[in-house]
């Protein structure tokens, strides 16, 4: 059996060249504070993959994704082993576009910050009187750049996006910018919708995006997990404070909490921290993993 190296190294994910293709890996690592922490956190690498699975074949009638297969026995020999099932899949190659196409339906984070300083979010003026966690009355676009890892991304206004883009594809950058902003709204609205059916808030993510071999737009990296979004619970949801999530939360809270962590959670966060990324999969696609 070949060993393989992977190309390139996220802080959660790992990419191998397939030659026609990539394998994209979702390891079971955990990072907070742009710090990868000591801890594996098991199954978390396999939600982050099956849940964008799920996504991807939700939203194919809007725009097609670099999805190829989940099924490693589809891949090199290499991949077949028990540590990259679930969590390994198959991509078609794509230029992916420079630009993070954030989208914000309910105002909290940074935004609510944002709002509360002069009543806009990133640059975008917003009605007044809004309280932290409200939803907005129509989802708002906020792209940023995609910085190296260790520096942060920069949020910009869609002017900047189509000057950002202009750079790379020249002549391009305004229809591009146009058809990168209208497929994130599109794709939010319509999965944002089918989570509230099952008792879920999204209230923000971020989608990336590439060209094919054609020049066709392509939804690549991860869609739709707790790692790039905002899920809340939309059982007990209430404006005017900041809302519970299924995500990292009990992890940051506890590292917050002490600081002198050494960046090493107690395995009981890592326990409650996975039992949260499970239960939004569980509710989202009403499977088990």
């Amino acid at each position: 059996m070949q060993e393989l190296k992977p190309i390139k190294e996220g802080k959660v994910r790992e990419i191998y060249d397939n030659g026609e293709s990539l394998i994209m890996v979702a390891t079971d690592r955990i990072s907070c504070f742009d710090v990868i922490l000591h801890n594996e956190v098991t199954k978390k690498g396999t939600v982050l993959t099956q849940m964008s699975k799920f996504w991807f074949d939700m939203t194919q009638d809007i725009l097609p994704n670099h999805m190829i297969s989940v099924d490693t026995k589809d891949m090199p020999e290499f991949f077949q082993q028990e540590k990259y099932e679930g969590k390994s899949m198959m991509c078609k190659k794509l230029q992916m576009l420079p630009i993070e196409c954030i989208v914000r339906g309910y105002i909290t984070g940074s935004g609510w910050a944002s709002y509360k300083e002069n009543g806009t979010v990133c640059g975008i003026r917003l009605p007044e009187g809004l309280k932290e966690s409200d939803k907005l009355p129509e989802p708002i676009y906020t792209p940023s750049t995609k910085a190296e890892i260790g520096d942060h991304d920069e949020n910009i206004s869609f002017e900047q996006s189509v000057t950002h883009l202009e750079k790379y594809f020249p002549g391009r950058g305004q229809e591009l910018a146009e058809q990168l902003r209208d497929n994130t709204i599109a794709l939010y609205k319509k999965c944002a919708e089918y989570a509230l059916s099952k008792g879920i808030i999204i209230a923000d993510t971020k989608f990336e995006f590439g060209l094919d071999e054609d020049g066709n737009m392509v939804i690549g990296d991860e869609m739709l997990t707790p790692d790039s979004s905002r899920f809340w619970p939309a059982e007990g949801y209430e404006p005017g404070h900041s809302q519970p999530s299924f995500d990292k939360q009990f992890a940051r809270d506890w590292l917050k909490a002490n600081p002198d962590n050494d960046w090493t959670l107690p395995q009981e966060i890592v326990d409650k921290t996975i039992a949260k990324y499970l239960q939004a999969y569980e509710m989202l696609t009403g499977k088990q993993l």
